[in-house]
């Protein structure tokens, strides 16, 4: 089955997708982008991303090309044209492609990309042991809500986790928890969820906003707020949220087991409603 990049207006196949080297996403960042997955063949949460693809594009003064209903067929199409059995959907704008020079015009065309990969759903056996993390600093920038290109922080704290052997980077500012290097981070104290508020200093996951609201529904209590170091070092329960690890229980950080060293009863409950809302 073929891998698929859509181009300015055009599929074709992904090994022949070019891109200027003029490009401003290559040569500054200068670009927004967004991951949807499939279930049974169907993207999700789509109207959601695609919300949040145009309040990035537009806090960057980035021309969106398309209407939601334009790019609803193109992910459509694109999904029909790889037909994986699921399927990860990376959508990209940049500012487009002009001589190099930090400020830009009001003209340029912007440089709009689609590529459609098979996804390779975590194990369930991973699913049901839980994963370990580490703790770093967080170096981003200060739009961190800007689901921007630029991610270079975000390369360097999870190849530093690769390299100590875990799954996923949680980062630290100023000593309280922000997220993780490709997720939102969670914590279950005294049988209520902390995580940390929307606003410029996380990237709130579309999985993220869905998950709280499955807490609420079950009258989980929801504190969004930032968890403290301590507070993450204490906690009951960790878990991980994201378009690709869904719900995710952490059961070791920096070597420490979290609670008693198993996915809580409070992650697998949210695990198991958000795996009903994806059928």
């Amino acid at each position: 089955m073929p891998e698929v990049a859509f181009v300015n207006g055009r599929f074709l196949p992904l090994a022949d997708a070019v891109v200027s080297i003029e490009d401003r996403g290559f040569q500054f960042g200068d670009g927004v982008y967004e991951v949807i997955r499939t279930y049974r063949g169907r993207p999700f949460e789509v109207d959601a991303h695609l919300e949040r693809f145009d309040r990035s594009a537009g806090t960057l003064e980035l021309k969106q090309p398309y209407s939601h209903a334009r790019w609803r067929q193109l992910i459509e199409e694109g999904i029909r044209r790889a037909a994986y059995p699921e399927a990860k959907v990376y959508l990209q704008i940049t500012r487009g492609a002009a001589p190099r020079d930090h400020v830009y015009t009001a003209d340029l065309m912007p440089t709009t990309v689609m590529t459609v990969r098979e996804i390779q759903p975590l194990s369930p056996i991973v699913r049901a042991a839980g994963v370990e993390a580490i703790t770093a600093e967080d170096i981003r920038w200060g739009r961190c809500d800007i689901k921007s290109v630029n991610l270079l922080a975000n390369v360097l704290a999870r190849q530093h986790g690769k390299q100590a052997g875990v799954f996923e980077t949680i980062l630290l500012k100023d000593g309280m928890v922000t997220e993780g290097a490709v997720s939102n981070v969670m914590l279950v104290r005294d049988r209520s969820v902390i995580t940390a508020p929307e606003g410029p200093r996380i990237l709130s996951g579309v999985t993220r906003a869905l998950v709280l609201q499955l807490a609420r529904e079950q009258g989980i209590p929801v504190q969004e707020r930032y968890p403290s170091q301590a507070d993450l070092q204490g906690a009951d329960e960790v878990f991980l949220t994201g378009t690709t690890v869904e719900v995710l229980s952490v059961i070791k950080i920096d070597g420490r087991i979290v609670g008693q060293g198993q996915p809580g009863s409070i992650t697998r409950q949210l695990a198991e409603k958000f795996a009903m809302r994806t059928g």
